[in-house]
């Protein structure tokens, strides 16, 4: 079966699937095997910090690896400009080493458009409601990601599902659109692509991918857990947050609801990216906010991405199979 949209057009790819970026994970391995799976992914611009040198040694690693099949470069910003942010140096960067394609989140990219179009660089902005999706699109970028409320990591403050999510953009965007939060089967492509979405992004379902550069520990137990084992947190800070279900959630939580007027200061102990990314290193889960979200209860082995690809969709084309099962055509009605 061949797949023609908007997002296989962009991209240059067979499946429309958007392996999404994923903090401390997605490097060159990670989009490499998407690659190479048929599906776009983007190494996480974030993972390096202000080391510019180890973002350029691991684009350049990542194109050799991939050859000639595309990838892009997530850029992640924060909710509000910090004094100091490198944002406008890093889209510079990533352009100058000959990549297309970035997938940005976390504010408004308006102020980075003009340079964004100056550099030829495609945009895919992700947000977590229609509202955002409109405002992206009212400012000029290429594509919007929705991820909804079964999400892992931000799912924002609104909490609205995929699903609706879908129907609204359907009804509403007239730019291309992915639906994202709680993929992770073949038949949910279809679906999204029937309410007018181009394709899929996925986060959650790849974290169990052999080439993922995280501890088979910690795969086994994303693979051990089902769609109940996540937790959200730090919707007191305004910036709620979908992770697995641990000692960390437990305590954030309690620390949230004794002090409802908590700082980010008062929780770093508890929720910094490091000991998040130990968790990767070692496989112990039960500490840190390690981002996951339903799509847990369809991580059911740890197996290469291409084995992960391959079986959605056959999912997709199963359940292409059943819809012609259950509609009829005028001509077979009047027979």
């Amino acid at each position: 079966m061949t797949w023609t949209t908007a997002v296989t057009d962009t991209y240059g790819i067979p499946l429309p699937v958007v392996a999404g970026g994923l903090q401390w994970l997605a490097d060159a391995q990670y989009v490499s095997a998407a690659a190479h799976a048929g599906a776009i992914g983007f190494i996480t611009a974030a993972s390096f910090g202000d080391d510019d040198d180890a973002l350029r040694r691991e684009i350049r690693l990542a194109r050799e690896k991939c050859g000639d099949r595309p990838f892009g470069v997530n850029v992640s910003m924060l909710p509000k400009l910090v004094p100091g942010e490198k944002t406008e140096d890093i889209f510079r960067l990533i352009a100058d080493e000959g990549v297309r394609f970035i997938e940005t989140s976390g504010r408004n990219p308006e102020p980075y458009m003009d340079l964004l179009k100056s550099l030829g660089l495609s945009v895919l902005h992700k947000v977590p409601a229609v509202r955002y999706a409109l405002k992206a699109q009212a400012v000029g970028v290429d594509m919007v990601s929705i991820v909804g409320a079964e999400c892992g990591g931000h799912p924002g403050m609104d909490m609205i599902g995929s699903f609706v999510n879908a129907a609204m953009a359907g009804r509403d965007l007239k730019i291309p659109f992915l639906i994202g939060g709680g993929v992770g089967h073949g038949s949910q492509l279809v679906a999204a692509l029937s309410m007018g979405a181009s394709g899929v992004i996925m986060g959650t379902r790849l974290l169990v991918a052999e080439e993922l550069s995280a501890h088979r520990d910690y795969k086994q137990a994303l693979v051990e857990a089902t769609e109940r084992d996540t937790a959200l947190t730090l919707s007191t800070l305004r910036n709620t947050v979908r992770t697995l279900a641990n000692e960390t959630t437990a305590e954030v939580n309690r620390i949230e609801q004794e002090n409802p007027n908590v700082g980010i200061q008062d929780l770093m102990h508890l929720v910094s990216g490091k000991i998040g990314r130990a968790a990767y290193e070692t496989g112990d889960v039960s500490k840190g906010l390690l981002s996951a979200g339903h799509a847990l209860g369809l991580t059911d082995r740890i197996e290469p991405m291409a084995d992960i690809l391959a079986r959605f969709e056959t999912q997709a084309q199963e359940a292409l199979h059943r819809l012609t099962a259950v509609t009829t055509s005028q001509e077979q009605a009047a027979q």
